[in-house]
């Protein structure tokens, strides 16, 4: 339902609201330059996915409690106050994207991230966040 209504709000935001040019020209000098810098399909479509992903609070807490030190799924639940199975859960989907690994000692498994590139992000994106309130 809340997808929904977001969606709908999104479709009366682009459709009715946006301007548009009177007439019909292509600047083709403008569309040339510009080519190179367009995303292409397949790689728009992976980014999509890694941002679907991102696109949950719980998912970013977790990454965010990454972001300094490996832990394992007993600690995750912790700090994030959600139930082991459900960060096994959330794991599961960061884990299939390539966003955290894991390895096993004994009967824990302990995650970190693949790469700083994500939290690199996150952070800029709360930098943005932090900047716009001011």
């Amino acid at each position: 339902m809340n997808k929904r209504k977001t969606k709908q709000d999104l479709d009366n935001l682009t459709s009715s609201n946006a301007p548009k040019c009177d007439t019909h020209v292509v600047h083709l000098d403008y569309v040339r330059s510009t080519k190179v810098q367009v995303l292409p399909t397949d790689k728009a479509q992976q980014m999509a996915e890694v941002f679907g992903i991102l696109a949950d609070t719980n998912r970013l807490r977790l990454l965010s409690a990454l972001a300094s030190q490996e832990l394992c799924v007993c600690d995750l639940a912790a700090l994030t106050k959600m139930t082991e199975s459900a960060v096994c859960h959330q794991l599961r989907l960061l884990k299939a994207m390539r966003l955290v690994s894991h390895r096993r000692e004994g009967r824990n498994v302990y995650y970190s991230l693949t790469d700083s590139y994500i939290i690199n992000l996150c952070q800029s994106m709360a930098e943005h966040l932090d900047e716009s309130k001011d």
